[in-house]
């Protein structure tokens, strides 16, 4: 009988004990003094209570240190902080963050900690160069909002915090003195965190006539002035101690929590949201140069390699391997680049020699044109130089001007003819890209001189039209021209094929911009048959004797001059088709916009 009551009161204390909640330490930071920490955060703490079962979580306020170090004995498994002390921490010890404060006063902000420069209004000081060898009063030499915001402030302004001042008194907290310091006299101003002095006025603890905000700004949506730039609000974090399961249990919490419950307004918030980026503080603290642990972070590596020898030769022979093996890879790298290069070297070579190619079957569709071209010009001299022999064999004497004028014209035509040849012997003998000043219009005109008999052949109407102030541009002459006569040869072809009763007309409109030159090659012939990219590729042609060149070496030379080329139908309710070529301004280093 004793024994079965014996085992009914040591089950009973057994689920007494199982049934004990688990304690649970959260460090916040008092800016105010403990026991203003305690209330402020005391609701909050039964809220998780209430949210996550079998917790009893307690507020363990404290400065700086005292946080740290209950970090350190892990009396604290979670704290609630600015992001300078928890990057200060995580420097030590492994820590993430939960959630990031929405402000109350300030419409949710998550950005809400920065620095007031605060002076005597009667004072003449009206910017930081003002207070070079004064004496200053801050909270903590680690407080983001107390100190280190205007210390980065001063930085971005070229001035040494370390030696700027003649003193800087460090406080601590609560806050208030660093006001009252400024008000005795003690001190020539004060660094408070942001909204210090306007909780203060609205305490009654100081008259607002009596002090002044240097370098004030409010930024929008906030109610209180600031001196420096504003950084991440206070977060909960925890440390690895916590599981996963109840991390996840009190994020859940912390982002359910209502705007206007109890422990939210108490806590002088608007809920809480996810972590935001601490990048900006990050790099405050490294224009601070501000480090962390990195001598204990050193002592304790030399432990682990005192205790895992083993680990650390391992770790040797894989770096020793992996750098031979690094060292392999670069050689076959070197060998495929060569490979690769003289591939590429003879890629160009073939490309070269088809765009050749193409330049020849230009040459020999427009052939009759050309040969017009030359034989006007040496008919000409033809005629002019059996004029003047039958006037030297008739003993005919001719005054000196008449035989200049004669020479002259036989001059012109001459040079002509050479210029008609010249123009044949460029697209042939096609060589490496040479930049120069061109003039577009020029080009163009050469483009319709060489292609002008076809066109009177054909009967198809060319026009040209200007818009804008024409300029200079930096090109290629030769592969420019002759993309301008694949262009219109295309669209020549284009109109032969048609069926539709009309004239065929081409019309090649220049566009001057303030940047770059648009020229489009327009026609009323039959259009694209396909998308524009199948008609690019190369040896792609929809001509029975074509060699499916022309519009690849168009795009490869617009392509050359960092420009745009593009084909589409027309979209004016006629048949046809716009091909556009855009190029820079000579001088110009925006990239066109097609």
């Amino acid at each position: 009988m004793y024994r079965v009551l014996f085992c009914l009161l040591l089950l009973c204390s057994t689920s007494n004990a199982w049934a004990q909640p688990q304690a649970l330490y959260v460090g916040v930071l008092s800016n105010w003094g403990n026991q203003q920490a305690l209330e402020r955060w005391t609701p909050m703490m039964q809220y998780l209570d209430e949210q996550v079962p079998g917790t009893q979580f307690h507020v363990y306020p404290g400065n700086f240190e005292a946080l740290n170090l209950a970090m350190e004995l892990g009396q604290i498994q979670f704290i609630i902080t600015n992001p300078g002390q928890y990057l200060y921490l995580s420097n030590q010890y492994p820590l993430s963050w939960l959630a990031t404060m929405r402000s109350r006063r300030h419409k949710g902000a998550t950005s809400a900690i920065g620095s007031a420069i605060i002076v005597k209004a009667e004072s003449n000081y009206r910017t930081l160069y003002d207070l070079k060898d004064k004496v200053i009063a801050a909270s903590d030499p680690h407080a983001l909002g107390g100190y280190q915001a205007t210390v980065g402030l001063m930085h971005k302004l070229g001035m040494d915090a370390e030696d700027y001042f003649k003193e800087v008194k460090f406080l601590g907290f609560p806050l208030d003195p660093l006001l009252y310091q400024v008000r005795d006299g003690n001190v020539d101003a004060a660094i408070t965190p942001l909204c210090t002095f306007e909780d203060m006025v609205s305490r009654g603890l100081i008259n607002a006539a009596d002090f002044r905000i240097l370098n004030p700004s409010r930024p929008d949506g906030f109610d209180c002035q600031c001196s420096t730039h504003l950084y991440p609000n206070w977060s909960f974090a925890t440390n690895e101690s916590v599981g996963i399961r109840l991390s996840k249990q009190i994020t859940q919490a912390l982002m359910e929590l209502p705007t206007e419950h109890p422990a939210a307004i108490k806590a002088q918030l608007m809920g809480w949201t996810s972590p935001i980026s601490q990048l900006a503080v990050i790099q405050l603290f490294s224009d601070l140069h501000i480090k962390g642990t990195d001598s204990s972070r050193w002592e304790s590596v030399q432990n682990w390699l005192k205790d895992n020898r083993h680990w650390g030769i391992f770790a040797i022979f894989i770096f020793v391997v992996a750098t031979i093996y690094h060292l392999w890879i670069e050689y076959r790298f070197h060998q495929k680049s060569e490979s690769l290069i003289e591939t590429e070297r003879q890629l160009k070579q073939q490309a070269i020699t088809l765009e050749r190619l193409q330049s020849a079957s230009i040459i020999g569709e427009i052939g009759a044109g050309l040969a017009h071209e030359i034989n006007q010009p040496i008919a000409a001299i033809t005629s002019y130089s059996e004029g003047g022999i039958m006037r030297l064999q008739g003993n005919q004497t001719g005054d000196v001007a008449a035989s200049i004028e004669l020479l002259e014209k036989i001059h012109r035509q001459s040079t002509r003819a050479g210029e008609v040849v010249h123009r044949i012997r460029s697209l042939l003998k096609r060589r490496e890209s040479v930049m120069a000043d061109v003039n577009i219009l020029s080009l163009v005109d050469e483009c319709i001189s060489l292609l002008k008999l076809e066109l009177q052949r054909r009967d198809i109407q060319i026009n040209k039209r200007i818009k804008g102030e024409p300029f200079f541009i930096t090109a290629d002459r030769v592969g420019l021209l002759q993309v301008l006569i694949n262009l219109t040869k295309n669209s020549i072809d284009a109109i032969a094929e048609t069926q539709a009763s009309g004239r065929g007309e081409v019309t090649i409109e220049l566009i001057f911009k303030e940047y770059q030159v648009d020229v489009l090659v327009i026609d009323n012939g039959t259009g694209l048959s396909q998308n524009s990219d199948s008609v690019m590729a190369t040896f792609f042609t929809t001509k029975e004797d074509g060699l499916g060149l022309g519009l690849a070496i168009c795009n490869e030379v617009v392509s050359e001059h960092d420009g745009a080329f593009s084909l589409k139908t027309r979209d004016d309710k006629q048949a046809g088709c716009i091909a556009k070529i855009s190029l820079k301004k000579r001088g110009c280093e925006r990239k066109v916009e097609s």
